[in-house]
C-alpha cells in the first residue's frame, strides 16, 4: 500500500543504489529467475527453531558470468549519468559487437577528479536455455579504501568474466532488486484490497464508495483507483544465501523448471521468494542492512529435485 506511485519500470534492468565498502571486492551480481523449490537445512538464526532442522521454500538464481568491458569514473558518485566523467574501454571489436556499437570513442578525462568508480558489464544469456538473444548491460559497484584502490582493482578486472563464487559465499545476506511480474491494468478492488459494496448500496460492487472529502475539491493522490498492477521495481532487503554451486543437476527438477528449463550455469539457492517472473533478470547486491553480521555457513541436507510437471 505504501508504494507510490504504482507506474510500469521505465527499464526492466533496474537501477541500484551501491553502498560504500572499505572491503577491495565487487559490491553486485546479476541472474535469471529459474524457479522455487524446497529446501532442508539446519537453521542458525535466533528464531525459536534455532539448531533444528527446517524445510522451506527457496529460489533458484541461475548466474552465468559476468563480462566485464569497462570502467565507468564518476566525479560526485551519485550515479547519474550527467555526473559520469569518463569511461575506460576495451579495445576488442567482437566485444564491441556484442554490445551493438560500432567502434569505441571514449572521451579523455582526469583520472584524479574521480570521486567514485563502476564496473561496466553485460550479461551473457546465450549461455542459458531462455532463448533471449540480446545482452543486458549495467553497472556494478567497487569497493575499496579510497578510489585509488577502487580503480586499481577494477582495471585488474577489465576484460575478464566474474563467477559468482568469487564474488559471494554461502551464508551472506543479499538484497534483491528486480521487476515484478505485470498485472496489466486492474481495478481497485484487486489493485488495492478496497471492500465489495453491497448490491443495495449503488448498484455497483467492485468500486470505490467515495473519492474523497467536499475540501480541499479535488481528488487526492491517495484514494484507491483503478490503473497499472504490476511491472514495478521493487527491492527485497537480506535474502540468505543458501548455497553457491556450479553442479546444475544438484537442483534441476525432473523435467526442469515450469517456463523455464534446466539450469546450465552456475546457480543460487536463496532463502524465500523474490520479485519477477521466470527468466527475468534480478540483481542482487551486497546487503545494505545487514550490520556486522558475520555468514554462517548453512548446512544444506536436502534440495528437492522432484518433477514440477
Amino acid at each position: 500500500m505504501a508504494f507510490r506511485p504504482r507506474k510500469r519500470a521505465a527499464r526492466q534492468v533496474p537501477d541500484v543504489y551501491w553502498q560504500s565498502c572499505d572491503s577491495k571486492r565487487v559490491l553486485g551480481f546479476a541472474g535469471y529467475k529459474a524457479g522455487m523449490t524446497h529446501a532442508s537445512y539446519i537453521d542458525n538464526s535466533e528464531s525459536p527453531t534455532k539448531g533444528q532442522e527446517v524445510v522451506g521454500a527457496a529460489t533458484v538464481i541461475e548466474v552465468p558470468p559476468l563480462y566485464v568491458y569497462g570502467i565507468r569514473c564518476y566525479s560526485k558518485g551519485y550515479g547519474a549519468q550527467n555526473d559520469s566523467i569518463g569511461d575506460i574501454l576495451i579495445s576488442d571489436s567482437n566485444i564491441l559487437k556484442v554490445l551493438g556499437a560500432k567502434k569505441a570513442e571514449p572521451k579523455k578525462f582526469d583520472e584524479a577528479k574521480a570521486t567514485d568508480v563502476r564496473l561496466l558489464v553485460y550479461s551473457q544469456p546465450d549461455k542459458t536455455r531462455i532463448g533471449k538473444k540480446h545482452v543486458e548491460k549495467f553497472e556494478l559497484g567497487v569497493g575499496g579504501k579510497d578510489v585509488a584502490e577502487k580503480l586499481e582493482y577494477a582495471k585488474s578486472l577489465l576484460g575478464k568474466e566474474l563467477r559468482v563464487k568469487d564474488l559471494f559465499k554461502p551464508g551472506e545476506f543479499l538484497d534483491v532488486i528486480a521487476v515484478t511480474k505485470g498485472k496489466g491494468w486492474q481495478g481497485a478492488v484487486k489493485r488495492f484490497g478496497v471492500s465489495l459494496q453491497r448490491p443495495k448500496a449503488t448498484g455497483k460492487r467492485r468500486h470505490v464508495g467515495t473519492l474523497g472529502q467536499w475540501h480541499p475539491a479535488y481528488v487526492l493522490y491517495t484514494v484507491p483507483q483503478a490503473g497499472q498492477m504490476g511491472y514495478h521495481t521493487r527491492t527485497e532487503l537480506n535474502k540468505f544465501v543458501l548455497k553457491i554451486g556450479d553442479k546444475p543437476e544438484d537442483v534441476n527438477p525432473s523435467g526442469g523448471f515450469l517456463q523455464y528449463g534446466f539450469v546450465k550455469n552456475d546457480y543460487l539457492l536463496l532463502k524465500g521468494s523474490i520479485p519477477g517472473p521466470v527468466k527475468r533478470l534480478v540483481r542482487l547486491r551486497l546487503g545494505v542492512r545487514s550490520g556486522n553480521v558475520q555468514p554462517k555457513d548453512p548446512t544444506v541436507s536436502f534440495v528437492s529435485v522432484a518433477s514440477l510437471q
